[in-house]
């Protein structure tokens, strides 16, 4: 769905009856999603409703499962937290990857560093693995 310039898909441009039009809803199916906490549009000064294209692509998938997958809308609730709660552990994966591979480049950095600093001046020796025991001498 085209979006008006200078908003995204989080933008609340739409009305109660435009999102109700755009989603194939009644528009008091919208404020019963809305009561039921399924959707949460966002609010205008004077209070009113406004949905957002990702409000919409909510609201479909709602009658989706309602109607199509034969969920009730207590599991529709409950599928839509989950969804959201793996795209949240989703980034945040995302995140403590990008925040591993940048930690290892800088360990390699750091060894890097520290091998450039020894002397290359040493020779390794063999040792010899002999043990002498030290005995005092006894006295005649």
């Amino acid at each position: 769905m085209p979006l008006p310039p200078g908003t995204t898909a989080d933008s609340p441009v739409f009305v109660i009856s435009v999102a109700a039009e755009l989603a194939g809803m009644h528009a008091q199916t919208l404020r019963s999603y809305d009561r039921l906490g399924l959707v949460s549009p966002g609010r205008a000064a004077g209070g009113g409703r406004r949905y957002s294209a990702r409000d919409i692509a909510l609201l479909r998938e709602v009658q989706r499962l309602s109607q199509g997958e034969g969920v009730n809308l207590a599991g529709v609730k409950r599928i839509i937290e989950l969804v959201e709660l793996v795209e949240e552990l989703q980034n945040t994966v995302a995140e403590l990857t990008e925040r591993l591979a940048a930690a290892e480049v800088a360990a390699e950095q750091a060894a890097a560093v520290v091998h450039a600093s020894y002397r290359r001046d040493l020779v390794p020796i063999t040792r010899r693995t002999a043990l002498e025991v030290w005995r005092p001498r006894r006295e005649s």
